[in-house]
């Protein structure tokens, strides 16, 4: 499992209990995601394991269905460990020390325990969900005339979802379809949308959303300075 360096995990009654490091997480972040998000960094004081990290565990540890949903209910903070249960329900959680959900998750269809095809697919969806910023919030944002507070820059991973025509596939891919963002007050919240493929066959579709807070009117210099300081960190890391 390429997720091995990521993560330790113990077997339990309730399923595998997880624990992933700050350099764990922040190190998946940048080398797997390609994502320079600051929340990732091990000193950040608001420090959180990313969401696409947790995503690619539970298709590891539970399988891949041919339609799935997760909702995230609560960010995983620094050592804090979680458990993803050992069920053949349609509805899991993952949930965290405290026996809270962070991660909740439906699935129906064919099931498959193919390594082969389940790194496939979670390396294929996790980089392209490290790109969304700045290659598609920041055209968004200009559309809208609104932007992230550059001091403070929030954007909360909110949930996914993806459906297979079939499993009878080895190396998909994802291709950007369509995003959409909707601005109600300081708050926004972005959808994107992406086709599978194989071979240059579309194979499936899915989505993403995120929420954007603490909007304001749109300034392109600040959002410069703001994409000019994720490509120094990008920059000083692959140095």
């Amino acid at each position: 499992m390429y997720l091995t360096a990521f993560h330790t995990s113990n077997k339990t009654l309730d399923g595998q209990t997880i624990h992933i490091t700050p350099e764990q997480a922040s190190t998946f972040a940048k080398e797997i995601s390609d994502d320079f998000n600051p929340l990732h960094n091990p000193d950040s004081k608001r420090f959180c394991v990313p969401g696409d990290l947790l995503f690619s565990l539970v298709l590891a540890y539970q399988g891949l269905s041919q339609k799935m949903a997760f909702q995230y209910t609560g960010m995983i903070g620094k050592n804090m460990a979680v458990t993803i249960p050992d069920t053949n329900e349609n509805e899991l959680s993952v949930i965290d020390e405290n026996q809270k959900p962070c991660l909740n998750a439906t699935r129906q269809g064919e099931i498959t325990h193919d390594a082969i095809l389940i790194e496939a697919f979670s390396r294929a969806y996790v980089a392209f969900s490290g790109h969304c910023f700045p290659h598609i919030l920041v055209p968004l944002m200009k559309q809208h005339n609104v932007m992230i507070n550059p001091e403070r820059p929030m954007v909360i991973y909110e949930s996914m979802a993806f459906e297979f025509d079939q499993l009878n596939c080895s190396q998909p891919t994802l291709e950007f379809k369509d995003s959409q963002l909707e601005v109600k007050g300081k708050r926004g919240q972005v959808r994107i949308e992406f086709n599978i493929m194989e071979a240059g066959e579309k194979i499936g579709s899915g989505f993403k959303t995120m929420v954007l807070s603490g909007l304001r009117k749109y300034d392109q210099d600040s959002i410069d300075e703001i994409v000019k300081r994720y490509e120094a960190s990008k920059s000083e890391y692959t140095a």
